[in-house]
């Protein structure tokens, strides 16, 4: 293994190239723009295609194109562009393509501002585009976890042949922190069903389009039939304190990090705080809350939102406990003052 510290944006592009990564098309929007500016500069080394397109969509399309061609390819935004990137997305899961896309968040609504914030979670988490389908979302909240969970997307969208999405933060993309990365470089594998050029593939046929009602019903019914597969085996997470603790936080990315160190200054204190940290975002770890949920008094959901991951909370317990709030918005990252406060008050309001 080799370490070396870097931008979590920049160990994307690395982790992408291991994991046998051959083409990128983009188009730079900070917190996002290293990602770009990374695979511009690496994938020219390993003969690999980079592009900066003319637009996000014009970039999503060349995605679709890369990965009908059976290559593994990356793509990288921050919310507007990822906002314009949905019907792409959407022509990707009717075709039953894999790619891994990167959602650096950033604070809105409209242009908003440079600043992180985690008010994505609806548009990449409940799809975004139009029609009934869904992305796996992966939710790190470290540069190594940026490294890990890329050669992780890669292989998740393969054996799924579906859009995998990294949604995580201004903070986490921007911040060096020392990563490992593995020794070995894993190609591309084959894909029977992709479109390489040659006699072998000629007939296989990439499309998104159904003028048959029947043969558009059997499209998503299959589709369905792949999301709760993914949902029965690939939910991840991460316990911290939540054996016996009364109160249970559930936060994810740079959210997770602060409020860890609240939930260990309020232990030494003699409160029973732990905290469930979503690993994957889709599926939403619903199996492991609905088993805390039995000996847990009341839930916190603390994010970089208005509130948009707590219907999730509330639905993986059933509404069995109550489930209390704590959100920041316009790119305010909340203090471990901040997370110790809102968890005193609902510690307080729903236990005493």
């Amino acid at each position: 293994m080799k370490k070396e510290l870097i931008k979590g944006n920049e160990a994307v592009v690395k982790a992408a190239i291991l994991a046998g990564c051959t083409h990128y098309f983009g188009y730079p929007i900070t917190p996002a723009s290293e990602i770009a500016q990374a695979a511009a500069h690496y994938l020219p080394l390993i003969g690999g295609t980079f592009v900066q397109a003319e637009s996000e969509v014009a970039a999503i399309n060349m995605v679709y194109g890369a990965a009908s061609a059976g290559a593994r390819v990356l793509t990288a935004s921050s919310s507007p562009g990822m906002s314009l990137k949905q019907e792409g997305i959407s022509y990707l899961a009717g075709a039953e393509l894999p790619a891994v896309l990167v959602d650096v968040m950033r604070a809105g609504p409209g242009l908003g501002n440079i600043w992180p914030e985690q008010s994505d979670y609806n548009q990449m988490v409940k799809g975004g585009g139009h029609g009934d389908y869904k992305n796996i979302v992966l939710a790190p909240n470290c540069a190594q976890e940026m490294c890990d969970m890329t050669l992780e997307a890669f292989d998740l969208a393969d054996k799924y042949r579906c859009t995998a999405v990294l949604l995580t933060d201004g903070s986490i993309g921007q911040t060096m922190e020392p990563v490992e990365f593995p020794d070995e470089f894993r190609p591309a594998p084959y894909k029977d069903w992709a479109v390489y050029g040659d006699a072998k593939t000629q007939k296989n046929l990439i499309s998104s389009i159904y003028m048959s009602i029947d043969a558009l019903q059997a499209l998503n019914r299959r589709l369905q039939q792949k999301y709760a597969e993914i949902e029965l085996k690939e939910q991840k997470w991460e316990d911290f304190m939540t054996d016996d603790a009364e109160l249970v936080v559930v936060a994810y990315g740079i959210t997770s990090r602060v409020a860890q160190n609240a939930i260990e200054e309020l232990r030494a204190e003699g409160r029973k705080v732990g905290m469930l940290r979503p690993k994957t975002l889709f599926p939403f770890p619903k199996k492991r809350l609905a088993e805390i949920a039995q000996t847990a008094k009341v839930f916190l959901a603390a994010e970089m939102s208005a509130g948009q991951m707590i219907d999730d909370v509330k639905l993986a317990i059933e509404c069995k406990r109550p489930v209390e709030f704590y959100g920041t918005c316009g790119g305010s990252i909340p203090t471990v003052e901040d997370i110790k406060n809102s968890i005193m008050a609902a510690y307080k309001k729903r236990i005493g």
